[in-house]
């Protein structure tokens, strides 16, 4: 832009120069490139007094040209020319495509000025240089600072093998095209003795002149071809989805280089340490190889911090060495200068308006602006100033059109509202705004503490002494700590090191010292006796201190005065008490947000901090933890000799034959610990429930918490591409999937305190491993020990026997210790919420599961926390709802598998005394309960029936209960319904039968046939095996089977069940297991053709597609995209002062794809995509009705009396669903994904891999003649 140029010129001007001013009138309407370059050459002609650049002067970049001697440029030009020539020699000679030789175009600034200009190419299909007018000169040239991709290939370029074959088949042809480049090399070698100019003379000029305009005609054309010939021999090793996968819709880059860099920046602006941070961005820009890093998002970071000091100056140099790194300004960029130009009192409206016409002339308009730009603090307000000083009557188009999401799945959701009833919450708004700002307040403090539901044992006079000692080494420890974390800060904020090599000094800066501190402090609490891996605990470190700058960050930026005004209208819309109720969640908060759209935006487009910044990060403070904290040996026997001895050790373990880090409490903090007894415990504000509903989703940015960031899509730490792949979509194509996270997060859940109680009773009562209550450590099995002097004199094998049952003693311990903690976690959050009612937010792994966010305490979980959880709203039964709890609790019991219904409801009955027993006496009576599959949801089950059997009325009796319907064998379901397979559909109850169908049954009656018959034969293992095939064996095969489980993993399955039969001979485990597994398979084969065909054919496809150099992509039915993040695994080393950390990085997309990984996972995960995408479309339809609904995968849950109504739904939607052309929908995405890079050879080998693999996607296997019509008439389709 050369107005900005200029401003940021212009200021710099001393008084005597004003006779410069016709030159810069001139300039306005001139070539930036031209214009600034002349501006250059005419200052560097003055004395040093007179230049006006003097101010201003910064290092030269690589990409400014400097005045150099005449001679050596011309050399150099002449260079490149042979260059290039040998470079078209090389291409035809491998018979790629035939080259005609072209010349090098150079530029001249002036006949009068001797200094040479770089080589330049036109960008004439990208766009025309910042400040380049319409109608100007055609033949406009900008500098290029950066090697062009031709130089980076000759480079780089690996030649195949297959490509060097073509030169046998080429010899006539390559002969004739040599002899005419022999001729061109004979008139180049002539031109190039006239092209050696003497500088002392006029002549040899005016000569080096013309030969530069003779130049200037084809050399465009030439490093057109050039980089034409080096995209098509690398087209196919280097296919562009995998790059494109780590860029956004304009093409920035988000490696890890990336985002380090801006995280870096981010850090240093927000300690407001601009010095620093201009520095860092200069200094990458400098140099060529490490500007290739930046990207204009990076540029923009710094504009925005100028913007707010108002320095048009500083925007303008910024847009030159935008315009110097080849990059093209986005909308971010013209909002910082318009930003800047509304903050600065004196900007002329010439200037503001040559920019809006700019951001015109590069395809943007101002509704743009204000549409798709992330606005912080006052920057809105700036920007339309500066746009209104232009255009006074401008305001914001606000669209009233809602856009609806394309897929034909939910077009009657979102179209036909008239019958539509959205269920509310049974809570007063003034209850909603107390409840956000209690949520608020926890999220901005960032932890909370809570009490420990183990029992608090009698108070001691050694507790209290071990508390007070406690207490007093953390404060000691405390005061250790902070000195130490200053003393390292102070060190790397002083450091020498050079300025682009960034360390973590900002990082350290971000928050309080003392904050830090007790992070680092409650680490060490939390760490458990056995120890962690340094990495865990670096990872959980640094993702702590990024959780706090990112609730830091919003508050700083007045967001949370915002977020608080718009939630007490959006609660409107969920109270009782309110009548507005024709809005989706969605889409009234954008119409709030719409309406007050002053002020910061609530999109964050903040840095996603890379792992391998985190792991850094949290390293640093593991390693003061363990050179700092320290302890006096004596300090439990003060008899011993005192010396300092460190509270923390760092180790190595070994781990699966790998080298591991770890760190370890020493034995005298474990037990000042424990006999500290302590009864708090303290958590990140994140993994407690909500106090309040959750924020709706509105885009893949905003959404769930309050201020915690949270990841629409959760996938491995450190992968972006599912992030960068969801924002990259449409808005309206995301808004089913949106709408049904926010509908399962509205559901508001209590606790179930009669059976929260029993369990705590069981759990501080040394435990239950029958009814899944881990028990304390103490009761671990006791270490072995040998008899004195056993080692000695032992022999080899006694030796080895001991050491054996030691390190399966040490597991054993370390195991119930892992499981004791998850349950007091549980259970004491729990207890803390007993008497409130709580939220979970969503969200989705990759494949569209979805999943609660507080990751320890939620529906989601064991049997023992789906136990003590009710909804939050009650219903009354109504005629048959105490008939469904009643089968509710013969399912949670796992008998009656194969029995109906009602066969099901006439067996509950008759065990009526067993369900009061259970719910009157569940410890001393005679504990029916306690025989269940699931005995928790059971008890709970018995004392809902006993309270509704009890009750006046049962019809309106108010149930909290959750009732469950389950879907039977969900995975081998949908590939039924994919296959049309009339066989494998009724197997898995999709046609309508009297009784359940249960498949696997019929599977280990099939094995059991086989069996019998091998067994005739004589088979050993198939006699051996009589008597012990049965259901249990087999399931866990057979379910797995359709998530792709191997034969190799479903004989261990089948191995660990015949492990557990106590009369089946141990010596006989293996081969009984290989046998097995082989005949599960087969049977699954014979019984499910159509699946199998439908598995291979994902298989093969994913194979071809990884083996090709791409990751595997698709589109949900729904419209939500997928891909597999599975690449070969990438080791980096991350250096520290305390270990060299080997990060295993299987998810970077600059890797191949991990073609075993992609092949195996496609199935399974093709499989979850739609058995998510069938649960959303019933959560949707069901809010519709008004209905309370949730799910675990393919078990949806409801109210006693709406169970009918969800069972509909469920059926109707399955059948809408496989209704549509699933398969040959997703072959037409994967054609048109992958069939656009066709090898050049059409003998080359590559090339019959890609025409198998067309032809393979093209294949859609064929279907049978089920009638999905009939699902909707099956009972036991989810039962």
């Amino acid at each position: 832009m050369s107005l900005l140029r200029l401003c940021s010129l212009s200021k710099g001007l001393p008084g005597r120069l004003l006779q410069e001013q016709r030159r810069l009138t001139l300039l306005c309407n001139a070539d930036p490139c031209h214009g600034c370059l002349k501006l250059r050459t005419h200052v560097h002609d003055k004395s040093p007094a007179e230049r006006p650049w003097v101010l201003f002067r910064r290092s030269y970049s690589a990409g400014i040209p400097k005045k150099m001697d005449g001679k050596k440029r011309t050399w150099e030009q002449t260079r490149l020319l042979d260059v290039l020539d040998a470079r078209i020699q090389q291409l035809q000679m491998d018979g790629v495509l035939d080259v005609m030789r072209s010349e090098v175009q150079f530029v001249r600034t002036s006949q009068m000025e001797a200094t040479p200009v770089k080589v330049v190419k036109t960008l004439a299909k990208e766009r025309e240089p910042l400040g380049a007018r319409k109608d100007g000169d055609q033949d406009r040239l900008v500098s290029k600072t950066q090697p062009s991709r031709w130089m980076e290939k000759l480079k780089q370029e690996k030649w195949n093998k297959s490509k060097r074959q073509l030169k046998l088949d080429q010899n006539a042809k390559h002969k004739s095209l040599q002899g005419s480049h022999v001729a061109d090399s004979k008139g180049k070698a002539s031109g190039a003795k006239s092209d050696n100019p003497n500088p002392k003379t006029d002549s040899k000029k005016a000569a080096a002149g013309s030969l530069l305009d003779r130049a200037s005609s084809k050399g465009e054309s030439l490093l057109a071809k050039v980089e034409d010939l080096d995209h098509r021999l690398n087209q196919w090793e280097e296919p562009e989805g995998t790059e494109r996968l780590l860029e956004d819709r304009e093409g920035n880059k988000y490696g890890d280089a990336q985002l380090s860099i801006r995280s870096f920046l981010e850090a240093c602006i927000f300690n407001e340490d601009v010095e620093r941070a201009q520095r860092c961005l200069m200094d990458y820009h400098r140099n060529l190889s490490r500007r290739k890093q930046l990207s204009i998002n990076t540029y923009n970071i710094m504009m925005h911090v100028w913007a707010k000091k108002g320095s048009l100056g500083h925007i303008g140099r910024l847009f030159v060495l935008v315009e110097e790194a080849g990059l093209k300004p986005n909308l971010d960029s013209y909002t910082a200068a318009l930003e800047c130009m509304g903050r600065s009192p004196h900007c002329s409206n010439r200037v503001i308006s040559r920019c809006l016409q700019q951001l015109e002339e590069d395809g943007f308009s101002v509704e743009d602006l204000f549409k798709q730009c992330v606005f912080r603090e006052d920057e809105r307000e700036m920007v339309l100033k500066a746009v209104q000083t232009v255009h006074p009557g401008f305001l914001p188009h606000v669209d009233a059109e809602m856009k609806i999401c394309s897929s034909p799945l939910v077009h009657d959701f979102y179209t036909k509202r008239e019958s539509a009833v959205y269920p509310k919450l049974d809570f007063p708004l003034a209850e909603l705004g107390e409840r956000f700002s209690r949520q608020l307040a926890m999220e901005q403090a960032g932890s909370v503490t809570i009490e420990s539901v183990e029992a608090s044992k009698p108070l001691t006079e050694h507790m209290i002494q071990m508390r007070e000692l406690l207490a007093q080494l953390r404060s000691h420890w405390h005061q250790s700590l902070l000195q130490a974390f200053r003393e390292s800060k102070m060190h790397l904020g002083s450091s020498g090191q050079k300025s682009w090599r960034m360390n973590l000094y900002p990082y350290l800066c971000l928050l309080e010292d003392k904050e830090y501190v007790d992070i680092m402090l409650q680490a060490v609490t939390s760490l458990p006796p056995t120890g962690e891996s340094l990495l865990i605990m670096a990872k959980e470190l640094g993702s702590k201190i990024y959780n706090k700058y990112s609730i830091r960050k919003k508050t700083k930026s007045s967001m949370v005065d915002k977020i608080s005004t718009i939630y007490q209208r959006y609660a409107e819309l969920l109270a009782r008490d309110t009548q507005l109720n024709e809005f989706l969640p969605r889409e009234h908060w954008v119409r709030l947000e719409e309406e007050l759209n002053s002020g910061p935006s609530l999109l964050s487009d903040d840095t996603h901090w890379p792992h391998i910044l985190v792991v850094q990060l949290g390293t640093h403070l593991v390693e003061l933890l363990v050179r700092e904290v320290k302890v006096h040996s004596n300090v439990l026997s003060p008899a011993q000799e005192t010396k300092l001895i460190p509270v923390l050790y760092h180790m190595y373990t070994f781990r699966s034959n790998r080298q591991v880090g770890f760190i370890k409490p020493h034995p005298i903090l474990t037990q000042i610990l424990s006999e500290a007894v302590e009864t708090t415990l303290t958590f990140d504000s994140y993994v407690m429930p909500m106090l309040c509903p959750p924020v709706p989703w509105t885009s893949p940015k905003f959404g769930a918490y309050i201020l915690t960031p949270t990841k629409l899509m959760r996938c491995v730490e450190g992968a972006i591409q599912h992030q960068l792949l969801l924002e990259k979509c449409q808005d309206q194509d995301l808004h089913a999937v949106l709408d049904s996270l926010n509908q399962l997060g509205n559901c508001a859940w209590r606790i179930n305190q009669p059976i929260l109680d029993i369990i705590i009773s069981i759990f501080n009562d040394k435990g239950s491993d029958k009814l899944d209550i881990p028990p304390p450590v103490s009761e671990a099995p006791r270490m072995p020990s040998m008899a004195p002097h056993g080692e000695e004199q032992g022999s080899q094998a006694d030796k080895a026997s001991f050491k054996r049952e030691l390190a399966k003693c040490k597991k054993k311990g370390t195991e119930m210790h892992s499981l004791r903690m998850d349950a007091l976690y549980k259970l004491s959050i729990a207890n803390h919420m007993r008497d409130q009612l709580f939220w979970f937010p969503h969200n989705m792994d990759f494949r569209g599961r979805t999943y609660p966010c507080p990751p320890y305490f939620n529906h989601l979980g064991s049997d023992v926390t789906r136990a003590v959880l009710l909804f939050a709203e009650g219903k009354p039964l109504g005629p048959h709802g105490l008939d469904w709890i009643k089968i509710h609790l013969v399912n949670l019991t796992g008998l009656k598998k194969r029995d109906s219904l009602r066969e099901r409801l006439q067996y509950a009955n008759r065990i009526m005394d067993d369900i009061l027993d259970s719910a009157d006496k569940p410890l001393t009576g005679r504990k029916w309960w306690m025989n269940a599959d699931e005995p928790w949801q059971a008890l709970a089950c018995c004392m809902e029936i006993a309270n509704a059997s009890r009750s006046p009325d049962h019809t309106e009796y108010i149930s909290y209960f959750p009732v469950h319907q389950d879907g039977s064998c969900n995975g081998l379901q949908h590939y039924a319904a994919l296959g049309r397979d009339v066989i494998g559909a009724t197997s898995v109850n999709l046609m309508p039968c009297e009784v359940p169908q249960d498949v696997y049954s019929g599977v280990a009656q099939q094995v059991e046939e086989f069996r019998a018959r091998d067994a005739e034969k004589g088979l050993k293992v198939a006699q051996v095996l009589e008597g012990f095939i049965n259901r249990k064996v087999v399931k866990q095969t057979v379910m797995t089977v359709v998530y792709g489980v191997t034969r190799y993993g479903g004989r261990l399955q089948i191995e660990k069940r015949l492990k557990e039969i106590e009369e089946f001979p141990k010596e006989h485990v293996w081969d009984a297991s290989h046998y097995l597994v082989q005949q599960v398979f087969t049977s699954l084969k014979e019984m499910f053709t159509g699946t199998r065909e439908i598995q291979d054919w994902l298989t093969e496809s994913a194979r071809l597609i990884a083996k090709s150099g791409s990751s595997v992509e698709w589109v949900t039915p729904l419209g939500l995209p997928i891909v597999q993040p599975y690449h070969r695994t990438k080791n980096t080393i991350l250096k520290s002062n305390i270990q060299f950390l080997s990060l295993q990085i299987s998810h970077d997309v600059s890797e191949r794809p991990d073609t075993v990984k992609q092949k195996n996972a496609f199935p399974p995960n093709f499989i979850h995509s739609l058995d998510s995408t069938h649960m959303m479309l019933t959560a949707l339809y069901c809010y519709s009705a008004g209905l309370t609904f949730v799910s675990v995968h393919d078990c949806f849950w409801t109210h006693a009396v709406t169970v009918d109504v969800m069972n509909k739904v469920c059926r109707e939607q399955f059948v809408a669903l496989h209704s549509q052309p699933i398969l040959q929908d997703l072959s037409n995405f994967l054609l048109d994904k992958y069939g656009a890079c066709l090898p050049g050879d059409r003998r080359n080998k590559k090339f019959l891999e890609y025409r198998r693999m067309l032809e393979l996607l093209s294949k859609v296997p064929q279907t049978g003649n089920f009638d999905l019509q009939r699902v909707k008439e099956s009972t036991y389709f989810f039962s």
